[in-house]
């Protein structure tokens, strides 16, 4: 399997941008599929890149799946650490908007195994 290509922080940028409004309440419609998988995927694949590594898996279904931060690798079956939350959660994970502590207690993110928050330590990728 071919290596993703790096995001490119300027794409990264506005991509978030672009579901800013609506993150932070200023709008109420949600943005338009694409523009939400593209924030989702780039943000996610950004901490791909920032915190290399496979103990971790992020879910953000259904746009992205990806694994981080370095220690045992896991390669079958159910991954013993696991973050999985919804986009609009993730988005505001990713930037600055919603801490990681908040999100858990708030029950909008499920975190598993030992090492799942270690993730807040690589957040926010961009404050918006």
């Amino acid at each position: 399997m071919p290596a993703r290509r790096a995001v490119d922080p300027a794409e990264l940028r506005s991509a978030l941008l672009a579901v800013g409004p609506w993150l932070r309440g200023e709008v109420e419609d949600k943005p338009a599929r694409a523009e939400l998988a593209a924030a989702v995927r780039l943000s996610a694949r950004t901490l791909e890149q920032i915190a290399p590594g496979s103990s971790v898996e992020v879910r953000v279904p259904p746009f992205v799946a990806v694994q981080c931060i370095e220690g045992p690798r896991h390669t079958r079956g159910t991954p013993p650490n696991v973050v999985e939350t919804d986009p609009r959660t993730w988005l505001g994970l990713a930037t600055g908007l919603l801490a990681f502590d908040d999100a858990v207690a708030g029950g909008s993110l499920s975190s598993s195994g030992g090492r799942a928050g270690e993730i807040a330590h690589w957040l926010p990728l961009l404050r918006l």
